[in-house]
Order: C-alpha cells, then structure tokens, then sequence
C-alpha cells in the first residue's frame, strides 16, 4: 500500500507546487528551446547558481503574475551578487513515467543542482536524510513567521523555506448567505446547519467540491486543538513514536465529510472527477453553489475568482475553535554539497531577504514568510488574513511529522468519495502510519 500511495502522493504534490502558479495566471511563459532539461555551460569566469524547479523562467511578453514576481526577486539577487541564476526546469514528457518529486530526490541525492523549489514531502524525506542545508545560517531566517519555522523543520533543522504562505479556506457567496439570513459559519454544525437551510430553498449541491482540497476539513477539524492548544511540539512527538494515532485526530474530520455526502451536500461521484477551480468554479461564479474551497492566490485572480458579480467572502474552515485556516507550503532548499554553496547560500538569502520579499508578496498580493512584510490584502480575505495574523492556523503539510500529510490525506479522503467506509478510511491512516514508522 506505502508504494502504491508513494506514486499516487507524488503525481497529487506536484499539483500543489507547480498547479498554483498555473491557477492563478493568465499565461505560463514560454518553453525552453532546447527542451533538454541538463543543461551545458560554457566555461567562463561568471559565476552561476543553478535553480531546480517546476517552470521555465518567465518570457518577458507572458502575463504570468507568479514567475514574474519570482524573476524580478533573482534580478534582486544576480545584480547585487554579481552573479547568474540558470534554471533547470522538469518537463514531464522528457522524465516520462517520473513526478517532479521523484526527479528532485535523484537530484539532489547526486549533488546535480545548487537550489531547489521541494513540495513537502520531499521536504520530509530529503530533510531526515541529511541532504538539505541548516537554512538557520541566513540572516533572512531571523524573520519568519513561526508558521514557516513549524511547517519546514526537521529534526531540529530548518531545511527550506518559502517565498509565500500558502493559505486555503472556504469561498463563501455573502450574498447568497445574506439573502437566507445566515451568519458565516464558525463551527462544522453551523456549515450544515446552512447546507440545510439551503438544500430546502432548492440549492441542491451547496457545497462545491473537486478531488483535491477536501482534506482541508479534516485537518481544520482534526488539528484545531494539536496546534492551537499549547502543546503542539509534545503531542507530535507522541505522533511519530506512535503513542498517539493519526487516525484518532482525523476520525471527526472524516465523519463530518461522510456527513456531508450522505445529506447531500456534497456531490462525492462529481467531486471525485473534478479538477481545482475548472469544476465547481462555474456553478460558484454562476451564484448556484454558495461555497466552495479555494487557496488565498484564487481571491485576486480573474481567472480564478478574483472579479465575482457578488460579495465574495473567504473564510477559515469550521472547527471547534472556529473559522480554520490551513496552511500548505512549498519551500526552497539547498543541497547540502552544493557545488556553489557559498554563493547560493547569497542568493537565497537575497530571494528572502524583506526587500525581495515585500516585492514579492506586492506583486503577488500574498502573505510572506517574513514577520516584517506586510501586504494590504483586498475586503474579501481580511477573516482569514486576521486569523492567520493572529497565529491561529492548522497545518495541512508539516514536515516535522513522520507521515507525509497533505498527500496521503488527500488521496484518503479519494477513498472516502469513491465509496470507502470511515473505519476503512482510519485503517488506511494507521497501516500509513505504522508502514512509516517502521
């Protein structure tokens, strides 16, 4: 079964690192012209950083907001390192039958490239290996938000870091709240108290779902307590010496999905096949469905669900303790014997620095990894906004727990869709976890 989830986890993460950027753009720049992804250099006296990553850099005619938010901060770094950062770039086609997260764990195990964009679990599993640099030696590493520290530390070591906060929540139609006299849902009971309310005024599916970022409910209501309850280091300490039970933290995340499916709120079959935004987007856009889930970037994108005809509200998921954010994150890392250590241990430090990373977060509208870089964010995201700056979030991807999260949830919670019982769903989880920790 941990083979099998490995290769469905890694197709899934690749999504999560390069799927965003595509998401919330209107174009994806150009290919490479030689589409060879080792790239030869000629012998020179320039010193040159080589940056592993999902995406070509960005071709200076694309309105592709991500990559040029990124490129403008690597100007940042070349002109005052006086330096290059080349990219090399994983295409699908040329790799075949490997994901991105494969082919970033043969490279980095062979030394192959100085910097590299890691989804989480290769964080994990590169980070416990010993392949990824301390990144606690940057200057830049005094300011970032705990949420970062937490999300990227393994073993003591805090071994990548991110230019954003990846922050998720649900999209809520105001008006469509407001036309039935219904107040924002904090906790799972006042969601399907609503769901109710607007399944009986004909709105027959009121919770638009994809195949995807279901698992956003089952953290928010499984870890509201692990990570806001002021003990969170001890008890998934408990977690990976398997003294306590991933599936005891889920259980009441997965019955209120199972809820939801049974009463109809939720379409599992159309769920099960849609794809981010392209499946439940219209119905939301089209004011038939009054929620869906979405990440922060979605909000002020039009082409995602940036130029709503209604007030769009984006809020944290129910939870006990309230609206839940849930935090994902991708993050750079250095390989440990880098060829050009010294020097990318600069430039990261630029990338990251508050100068590279206010503009950064201003071009892209999001949150910074940095406690000091502050962004006006537009009336929609300011629940979830003040939430997060109130250090009140779960974790979707946490690379200091033994069991890979944001993947294997997801791919669980497929299960659940496509049939599968919650009991079958917790035995999968504790076979996970017990296959992991061996």
């Amino acid at each position: 079964m941990k083979k099998d989830m490995g290769k469905r986890v890694g197709k899934l993460l690749v999504f999560c690192l390069a799927g965003i950027i595509v998401l919330i753009t209107a174009a994806c720049g150009a290919e490479g012209e030689s589409g060879n992804n080792l790239i030869a250099f000629e012998e020179d006296d320039e010193k040159v950083i080589n940056l592993f990553g999902p995406m070509e850099k960005s071709n200076p005619n694309a309105e592709n907001i991500a990559r040029t938010a990124f490129d403008l901060t690597v100007a940042i770094a070349e002109e005052k390192l006086g330096l290059t950062v080349e990219y090399r770039t994983y295409t699908a086609e040329n790799y075949q039958e490997k994901t991105y997260d494969d082919v970033t764990l043969d490279r980095v195990r062979n030394h192959m490239d100085d910097l590299y964009l890691l989804n989480p679990d290769t964080i994990q599993v590169l980070g416990e290996e010993g392949m990824l640099l301390d990144l606690s030696v940057l200057d830049s590493a005094e300011n970032l938000r705990e949420v970062v520290r937490t999300a990227n530390t393994v073993d003591g070591k805090l071994v990548a870091i991110p230019q954003e906060v990846v922050v998720h929540g649900l999209f809520v139609n105001k008006d469509m709240f407001d036309k039935y006299n219904l107040v924002l849902p904090e906790t799972p009971e006042d969601l399907l108290e609503c769901c109710r309310v607007f399944q009986e005024n004909g709105i027959e599916t009121p919770v638009g779902a994809n195949r995807w970022w279901l698992e956003n409910f089952v953290f928010a209501i499984g870890y509201a307590d692990l990570y806001n309850g002021g003990n969170t280091s001890a008890e998934i300490e408990e977690l990976n010496r398997g003294e306590r039970k991933y599936s005891d933290y889920m259980r009441p995340g997965f019955e209120f999905l199972q809820e939801l499916i049974d009463n109809g709120y939720i379409d599992a079959e159309t769920a099960y096949t849609y794809e981010a935004i392209e499946g439940e987007g219209p119905g939301f856009l089209a004011q038939k469905t009054p929620i869906v889930m979405a990440y922060w970037g979605a909000a002020n994108a039009e082409t995602a669900y940036g130029n709503p005809d209604f007030e769009l509200q984006v809020i944290g998921f129910p939870s006990s303790r309230g609206q839940m954010p849930v935090v994902s994150m991708t993050g750079y890392g250095i390989c440990a014997e880098a060829e050009n250590l010294e020097d990318t241990i600069k430039t990261l430090d630029v990338l990251l620095s508050d100068e590279a990373l206010q503009l950064y977060a201003e071009t892209n509208k999001v949150i910074s990894p940095s406690q000091n870089v502050e962004v006006e964010c537009i009336p929609a995201l300011k629940p979830l906004y003040d939430r997060v700056q109130d250090n009140v979030y779960v974790l979707g991807s946490n690379a200091g727990m033994k069991v890979e999260q944001w993947g294997n949830t997801c791919l669980i919670v497929r299960e659940l869709l496509n049939g599968a019982t919650v009991d079958e769903c917790m035995a999968m989880l504790d076979q996970l976890q017990e296959e992991t920790l061996k």
